[in-house]
């Protein structure tokens, strides 16, 4: 037992050492497979273990990878560019109107697809809207970080926003459907404070007026986001291009609805996200002639081997004792009402996530709640807890998430240098305060709604 515990904690701590620092910009699916394969060989994790995974994961690896394949076919149509010069436009010169509309885009982005996809989609696109308003770095910073920690929190009200989030759902049982009755409007609540909070702090930060632009935004966008449209289709007047990226807006929107109305009908949510991109994908076909090949490039399948891996190697710390031993911790916790063990447990997932990052410490958390015999309600209820702490709490550090490294990475490219210092003047105000915040509510509502 004690070997296997030393074996697997130590393939575990190495692994996120590797992925938090990521030498020569290497995947983070590259450490947490080799460390899988460690595991695997020692015998800890069964070949029968092997299946359970796969049955907890396919089916949210599948979601989440749909989605990003929509993430693209609207990136095809010029969707994301068209959204960016909209953005310049209804901002009418403010620059306190453009952080508003920033969280409102990075919000909606997450709850369209999915934080890590939210953050590959509007980052690289508010840099260059950024730059276009003539704003040096110290005024770019404000704006970016408010925009990131909204769009990495916003996969907290809907489970379908965030892969760690459908897997942990997958384990406890727990429909898409009710995760979002139960979740939606206290997290919803918690990110309208969070986005005031930090409006509060960085408001003398933000310009007044915004300059006028320095380059014709659409030609940049289409230098650095070339996208397939020619003949008349690239021509297109505004008001009609206007009206197909509402259409295709509407779709998506359509597509994510029926997400929950499958869960509420017990059918896999899979299906529903898999034959949305299908019918976007024969939509492109026939409106651009691009045939769907070029997506099997595209689709992010280190997505699904990261979120294996590190699944593996979470089971192999169960199977060496791990989550015997947390049980034992908390159970005494668990005894002390709804209300105080949510915000512990809430509170140490946050902490967990910031120190080993946001998908092992929520796998192991929600391991830990479904061996310790608790009631439905009350299962549910610091399940959810777990997620406030997995999706908020773990926003105190850059380290603490997987789309925070993904922003920080993608800001170097970019030549943009966010010091710790720029990131904690906010995190370590904002974050406690939406976290606890959001618990209580959490709670409040549960009782409200689900009890009484």
């Amino acid at each position: 037992m004690i070997y296997g515990i030393g074996i697997t904690v130590f393939v575990f701590i190495i692994t996120l050492l590797v992925i938090f620092w990521r030498p020569g910009g290497i995947n983070e699916a590259w450490p947490a497979s080799i460390g899988a394969a460690i595991i695997l060989m020692t015998g800890i994790v069964s070949s029968g273990d092997l299946i359970d995974i796969f049955s907890k994961i396919g089916g949210a690896s599948m979601t989440i990878m749909a989605t990003v394949v929509m993430a693209v076919i609207l990136e095809s149509f010029g969707f994301f560019n068209w959204a960016a010069e909209r953005l310049a436009v209804l901002t009418k010169g403010s620059g306190y109107r453009l952080y508003w509309y920033i969280q409102i885009l990075c919000f909606l982005m997450t709850l369209l697809f999915n934080n890590d996809g939210s953050i590959l989609i509007t980052t690289p696109i508010l840099i260059l809207l950024l730059r276009s308003f003539q704003l040096k770095q110290k005024e770019m910073i404000p704006y970016l970080l408010s925009g990131a920690l909204i769009a990495t929190a916003s996969s907290a009200p809907i489970g379908v926003s965030n892969i760690v989030n459908l897997i942990a759902l997958k384990i406890v049982h727990m429909s898409l459907y009710m995760h979002t009755a139960m979740m939606f409007i206290p997290a919803t609540l918690g990110l309208c404070f969070m986005s005031w909070l930090m409006f509060i702090l960085i408001k003398r930060k933000l310009p007044k007026t915004l300059p006028n632009f320095k380059h014709d935004l659409k030609k940049e966008l289409l230098i650095k986001h070339p996208q397939p449209l020619t003949g008349s289709a690239a021509e297109e007047p505004k008001s009609k291009r206007t009206r197909s990226m509402l259409r295709l807006l509407l779709f998506v929107f359509a597509m994510r609805c029926l997400l929950f109305v499958a869960s509420y009908l017990a059918i896999p949510i899979e299906w529903v996200a898999v034959l949305g991109s299908f019918v976007l994908l024969l939509w492109r076909w026939y409106h651009l002639g691009i045939t769907p090949l070029d997506i099997l490039k595209k689709i992010p399948w280190h997505i699904f081997i990261f979120a294996f891996s590190m699944y593996v190697i979470i089971y192999g710390l169960h199977n060496a004792g791990l989550t015997d031993m947390l049980i034992r911790i908390c159970e005494p916790i668990v005894n002390q009402g709804l209300l105080h063990v949510s915000l512990l447990m809430g509170g140490l997932v946050s902490i967990l996530s910031n120190i080993f990052n946001n998908h092992p410490a929520l796998m192991l958390g929600t391991i830990t709640l479904t061996e310790m015999g608790l009631d439905p309600i009350t299962l549910k209820t610091i399940y959810l807890a777990n997620i406030i702490g997995s999706d908020i709490g773990s926003l105190l550090l850059p380290i603490g998430t997987l789309a925070s490294l993904i922003w920080m990475h993608i800001l170097r490219k970019n030549n943009i240098v966010v010091k710790w210092k720029d990131y904690l003047s906010v995190s370590l105000i904002v974050i406690p305060l939406t976290t606890l915040l959001t618990l209580f509510l959490l709670f409040y509502w549960v009782q409200l709604v689900f009890v009484n």
